[in-house]
């Protein structure tokens, strides 16, 4: 049975920094294609940034120079680096395996 488990999210003030990570179980991980995805209240969740198993890295527009995904392929393990976090950064962050399995969320704060 897959297994996402993500932590790392919490209260930052505008123009910190905040590193996700999410740890994979049950899969073999380095096969599939992982994400990052994140949604505000009321609003629907929208991609954040993806990785393939090769490494290749795609954003959306609006974290593109703040943010960077990577993943440990021996740990089963992708990160999200959050760095310029503004108050819309503001959203529980979710991890996507294989475009299909889903972990619980972390929520990310960015206030003053």
């Amino acid at each position: 049975q897959v297994q996402l488990v993500e932590s790392g999210g919490g209260l930052v003030q505008p123009g910190g920094s905040l590193t996700l990570s999410c740890a994979a179980s049950g899969t073999i991980f380095s096969a599939y294609v992982m994400g990052w995805y994140r949604q505000a209240p009321g609003k629907q969740r929208d991609l954040v940034a993806l990785i393939t198993s090769s490494g290749s890295t795609n954003y959306a527009d609006s974290v593109k120079g703040r943010f960077t995904i990577s993943r440990d392929n021996a740990k089963k393990t992708v990160y999200l680096q959050m760095n310029s976090l503004k108050p819309e950064d503001t959203a529980v962050y979710y991890c996507n395996l294989g475009l299909k399995f889903w972990g619980q969320g972390t929520q990310v704060t960015v206030s003053s």
